[in-house]
């Protein structure tokens, strides 16, 4: 099976860190581009597409017959094929290509047709992936969680409640999840951070989305937290 990477260089090494090249007998053509034609898109049987969100029309280069996985964690897979304005689409997942939460034993995917549950089992069998079927919404499932929870700390470090290392520290020990808040945000990447939140926001109006200013000053001035 031949493999389309669409992504910017951090995530074509992450992606090459779960998938290795020669792995399952599947090959690779990585590309970095916006820039792309629908040739260039064809000929592979299988698409990681980590910017389609961000260019909803190019989904019309895509053949019907072709299978392709869209980072889908800021934008409902739905949407997105409204967005395209397609009318023959081809078969559609989502997944979490976040950093750090793409490298994981269990892919995070979504499905835009229910019918076609039995062709990702398929795939992702080819890739030699577990995977977890969650909700088409924006955020996902471990991104909207874990956006939520880094949220919540930077509101306790604002209020002067605990230090960044208390709340990491207390968050490990007491939950055993295996970072901190900031550890995490700083992982993830601030500005991925706030996109998610800025999405389920939007998608949901909940209080608890609502973007602590903190971490907005830290996204806006292009900061990390001092872990």
């Amino acid at each position: 099976m031949h493999i389309l990477v669409l992504s910017g260089a951090e995530m074509a090494a992450e992606f090459r860190q779960k998938f290795p090249e020669g792995s399952h007998g599947n090959t690779y053509t990585f590309l970095h581009s916006h820039n792309l034609t629908d040739e260039q898109l064809k000929p592979s049987d299988v698409v990681f597409d980590f910017l389609l969100h961000e260019q909803p029309e190019r989904l019309s280069y895509y053949a019907p017959e072709q299978v392709v996985f869209c980072h889908a964690v800021t934008k409902q897979l739905a949407a997105l094929v409204r967005e395209s304005g397609v009318e023959t689409c081809c078969t559609l997942f989502g997944f979490n290509g976040l950093p750090t939460l793409f490298n994981r034993p269990l892919l995070e995917v979504s499905l835009y047709r229910a019918s076609e549950a039995e062709k990702l089992r398929s795939v992702c069998e080819q890739l030699g992936t577990d995977y977890q079927v969650v909700d088409d919404r924006v955020g996902m499932a471990t991104p909207r969680i874990i956006s939520m929870i880094i949220n919540e700390a930077c509101y306790t470090l604002q209020e002067g409640t605990a230090s960044i290392r208390d709340i990491d520290l207390g968050m490990k020990l007491g939950t055993n999840y295996p970072k901190g808040p900031f550890e995490w945000a700083n992982g993830i990447g601030i500005a991925n951070v706030y996109n998610v939140l800025e999405a389920v926001y939007e998608d949901t109006k909940e209080e608890r989305y609502k973007i602590c200013s903190l971490l907005k000053t830290k996204y806006l001035k292009g900061e990390k937290f001092e872990v």
